[in-house]
């Protein structure tokens, strides 16, 4: 018998603080960062953050928690949602 997975929708948040410091809650993936860009999906669509110097201090799939600080410019939603998992943590972690 074939196991099904559920998606749970996990509650989205996001904190900034003096646009130097942001932590978001509700993140099931990270597609792609450097140190001008970070793509994350969250459970309200995909999360585009610019920046200058942008670093992740923390990342935990399982608990859906990110935390990066940098010089934050802009932070973009779209309503892209990850196909499968194809994000970079995600090829790291199978």
């Amino acid at each position: 018998m074939a196991e099904e997975k559920s998606t749970v929708k996990l509650p989205h948040s996001l904190i900034l603080e003096n646009r130097k410091l942001l932590t978001l809650s509700g993140i099931s993936d990270v597609d792609s960062f450097d140190e001008e860009t970070v793509i994350a999906y969250t459970s309200m669509g995909e999360l585009i953050i610019k920046g200058k110097d942008l670093h992740i201090n923390k990342l935990s799939l399982e608990t859906g928690e990110l935390t990066l600080d940098g010089q934050i410019c802009s932070m973009t939603y779209s309503d892209n949602q990850p196909k499968g998992k194809s994000g970079i943590f995600s090829k790291l972690f199978r």
